[in-house]
């Protein structure tokens, strides 16, 4: 049996991205929980394979040409995976573009505006003293939020995933898509939510999203610790 992936992760939509990436095409794999509230990305071990300090990285003790590679990013690491086993990633040309299209979408729009999101409706009121302040952030990211979901509707009128069949586009997006906590609500988009649920039943999809659950915390939340945590992750000065 081949040696695994290791990869290093937190329960982020980001690292989900991969563990659900990596149940689905079945690849073997070990977890190095970084606890990115601690500031255990800063650490130069971490760095030394991903010099932007982010969620998640991979090794892999067979890459290319048998050799060991390590990479960040995940839209990057899902393209790697899917070339790697050659799943989940388009039969043609043609059917890679549509991939590539959809994932980059996620990589560039849903991700960062749906993490701005997340920042000023459930974190930043425990650090922003001026409400006007607070008032714009929200609206403006709920509202682009609002937009990408109605961008996804859309595309899903006529097909059951966003790139024709399910991929690592799907993958990709699926970790990101939490009305809840984006002030959204699936009775405006039944074919997200439709696709949504799809994507939910797979066995693959729901060991991928456990990985790390027990993990997760509200960095809304009161208290020292959460302050810490929240210094680390939002008020970094040049790391």
């Amino acid at each position: 049996m081949s040696a695994p992936i290791e990869l290093w992760f937190w329960p982020t939509p980001n690292g989900h991205k991969i563990t659900i990436a990596l149940e689905e095409m079945e690849l073997p794999y070990t977890v190095r929980y970084l606890n990115i509230g601690g500031g255990e990305q800063f650490t130069p071990e971490f760095q030394r394979l991903n010099p932007n300090g982010r969620m998640p990285a991979i090794i892999d003790p067979h890459g290319p040409d048998s050799q060991p590679i390590s990479l960040f990013e995940s839209g990057a690491i899902l393209q790697y995976l899917a070339r790697k086993t050659g799943l989940f990633y388009g039969t043609d040309e043609r059917s890679r573009i549509e991939v590539d299209q959809w994932l980059f979408w996620q990589m560039a729009g849903l991700g960062p505006m749906a993490g701005q999101t997340h920042h000023f409706r459930q974190y930043a009121p425990a650090m922003i003293q001026d409400q006007r302040q607070l008032a714009y952030g929200v609206n403006r990211y709920t509202n682009e939020t609002h937009r990408l979901y109605g961008v996804m509707e859309r595309r899903l009128q006529d097909r059951d995933y966003l790139a024709g069949d399910y991929s690592v586009a799907d993958m990709a997006c699926w970790p990101w898509i939490l009305p809840r906590l984006q002030g959204q609500s699936f009775d405006d988009f039944p074919k997200l939510e439709a696709w949504h649920a799809r994507i939910a039943a797979r066995p693959a999809v729901q060991k991928g999203k456990a990985v790390g659950a027990d993990l997760r915390r509200n960095l809304g939340d009161k208290g020292k610790d959460a302050e810490a945590a929240r210094q680390i992750l939002f008020g970094q000065r040049g790391r």
